[in-house]
């Protein structure tokens, strides 16, 4: 019953957020900022389906090895989530108006090493990687999160995105413990979920203040 629950959910994420994030690029009309944020939002559930169909599928039938699907779902995931933060920045500097050079690249730096990390072979993504390189390919990973929760926290004056850092604190706080210790104890993947939510707050932050342009 559990499985299918998650198999339901799992469905609404990627129905809900792709529309939202539609939506966002439509009512944005050719506004910057939330024109970036609406792509940003359909390259999030894009990427997040690649590993959660295969889950789904899964949950529902309980037979079959769908082992390769899910290893390669979770690269493709990895990837994509790294592009989210980096947009997630550029956001921050048309938003804001504070555009600092050094602060982008270092930004693109660390997307570039986070991705190239990835794709190393001793992730073995389809069979059982160790431990220890979950953890190299999220160093980068996490200072960019480190970088943009700072940032908004900065800026937490702005009603839109007030809350921005936390929902970005609360999403790594949910998945860095899958990261570390899922193989071990299973149901501590169940924390996943809570992270996704995380991921739809910060998308109808996204919406509504699309919405305001109309």
């Amino acid at each position: 019953m559990g499985k299918i629950m998650e198999a339901v959910f799992c469905v609404f994420y990627l129905i809900f957020t792709m529309i939202i994030g539609i939506k966002i690029v439509c009512k944005s009309k050719g506004n910057k900022e939330f024109t970036l944020f609406g792509i940003m939002t359909i390259i999030l559930v894009s990427g997040d389906s690649f590993h959660l169909v295969p889950r789904i599928f899964a949950a529902i039938n309980q037979v079959g090895d769908y082992g390769f699907w899910l290893g390669t779902g979770k690269l493709i995931t990895s990837i994509t989530m790294t592009l989210f933060y980096l947009l997630m920045y550029f956001i921050f500097e048309i938003r804001y108006q504070k555009k600092s050079p050094a602060l982008r690249i270092i930004m693109c730096v660390l997307a570039v090493v986070r991705i190239a990390l990835c794709l190393f072979p001793q992730n073995d993504w389809t069979g059982a990687a160790p431990v220890i390189w979950g953890v190299y390919r999220n160093i980068p990973f996490c200072v960019m999160g480190l970088i943009m929760i700072i940032l908004y926290f900065i800026q937490r004056k702005d009603d839109l995105f007030r809350w921005m850092w936390l929902a970005i604190t609360l999403s790594f706080a949910f998945y860095l413990p899958v990261v570390l210790w899922a193989d071990v104890h299973p149901m501590i993947g169940m924390l996943m979920l809570p992270k996704t939510c995380m991921y739809i707050w910060i998308v109808m932050m996204g919406y509504k203040g699309a919405k305001k342009l109309n």
